[in-house]
This record gives structure tokens, sequence and C-alpha cells, in this order.
């Protein structure tokens, strides 16, 4: 059988993938003191959603970022694919490292009523991803199912969000300039209007559960390989 030829996937569609699939990115503002501006970046770990082609994000009420954005609006924003279990350690052991997004941008604070319509949207995106997956055939439930959800599930992360105890300020990442790294570090400037203007695939929410369910299984494995060698015409191997 001739293998088909993959769709090629622009730097933007990329971007907008690795946006979507992903739900945590660093966050990076100036930081201040009763000063000012300092100069110096702080960084932290955050949450976030894609919403109108924008992260929005949620920050711990007691993290330095909401001080700093008082001070000075300007951020930038990290966020690389979702590569869960043991396969960063890999990339890391042939010095790869995953594709990533850099944007560069203002970081606003919302007000209490968009605060709350963001909220609610992050309600419904977790609302229709478990759709999707109550839907899903006996086949994908069980690649699903049996990935590790306290690191691969998209919607068990964002939950806590909405029923932990810990209090948020949200935020809209307004961004300026767009850059996609892939996984060699080569760089490339991409029109943040192209990210807006693009659309994710329809599995990059459920891509990090998919991966790890898929590694936690050798006959998946060996599958996945098949099938991009017949249908994708790529060179896939195991690696232990």
């Amino acid at each position: 059988m001739k293998g088909k030829k993959a769709t090629v996937l622009t730097f933007a569609d990329k971007c907008k993938n690795i946006l979507a699939s992903n739900w945590q990115g660093h966050l990076n503002t100036i930081k201040a003191d009763a000063k000012g501006s300092k100069e110096d970046i702080y960084t932290s770990k955050v949450k976030y959603i894609l919403r109108r082609g924008k992260p929005y994000i949620w920050v711990p009420e007691k993290d330095l970022h909401n001080v700093n954005t008082i001070i000075d609006e300007r951020g930038s924003f990290a966020v690389s694919s979702p590569i869960p279990g043991p396969l960063p350690s890999l990339l890391g052991s042939m010095k790869k490292l995953p594709a990533r997004v850099a944007l560069t941008g203002d970081v606003e604070p919302l007000k209490d009523g968009k605060a709350q319509s963001a909220t609610e949207s992050l309600r419904e995106v977790l609302l229709s991803e478990q759709k999707v997956i109550s839907q899903c055939s006996y086949t994908v439930s069980g690649v699903l199912s049996s990935s590790n959800l306290s690191y691969a599930s998209r919607s068990e992360s964002l939950k806590k969000l909405l029923e932990g105890d810990e209090k948020y300020v949200v935020y809209k990442f307004n961004f300026r300039s767009s850059m996609f790294i892939d996984g060699n570090g080569g760089a490339y400037e991409v029109d943040f209007e192209d990210i807006k203007a693009s659309k994710a695939d329809p599995l990059a929410p459920f891509s990090a559960m998919l991966i790890d369910g898929i590694n936690q299984n050798g006959a998946r494995r060996r599958a996945l390989i098949l099938f991009c060698f017949i249908y994708l015409n790529a060179h896939a191997r195991v690696r232990h």
C-alpha cells in the first residue's frame, strides 16, 4: 500500500497546537518593589487555557507576578509541547528539547466580571473535554484511561483551579510577538495574527494522554510505528 503524504503544518499551526495541547507554561514578568521596576526577571509555572486565540492565565494570589504587573505589565510566556512520563529525560539524553512557543506582550489583569467569564469558559472547556472522552470508542477509551492522570490529563490538572482552596488572579496575555522553537533549538518568528487565525488540531487537548497511554503498552507502541510507516511515510522506532 502506498503511503499518503502527511499534511504540512505551518509554524503558526504548530504554535496553535502547542498552546492548545498544554495547560501550563512559564510566565516571566519584571521584578518590582516600592521604588518601581528592577529590570530583573521573575519566572514561575502557571496554568492557562486558550480563549479566542489568547492565553488566559491563572496566577496564585500570593505569587509575585501580581505585584510585578501593577508596576510593569510587560511579560513573556513560554509553553512547550506536553511530553509526559519519562520522555523528557529521554529527549534530554539526546540533547533535544520539546518544541515550544515563546510569546512576548502585556499581562492584563481581568476585573471581576471578565475574570468570572474566563472561569465560566474554563468550566465549559472541562465539560467539553469530558464529553469527548465519554463518547470515544472502546479502544481509544482504553488508551486514555491507561494514561497517568496525575501528569498527563489536562482536564484533571485544570480542574484543580476550580476545586482547590487556593485563590487566583486571572490575566489575559496580549501577545505582540511570537516565536516557534523546534527540538533542535531553531527559532522562527511567527506572525501572531496567523496564530490567532489558525485552528488547533481537535486531538490537541488529549495529546499528552494519548502519548502516555500508548507508551504504557508495548503492543500499542509497535502498532503506532507500523501506522507511521505505512500511512505517513515516517520512520519511527521504539526507545526504552
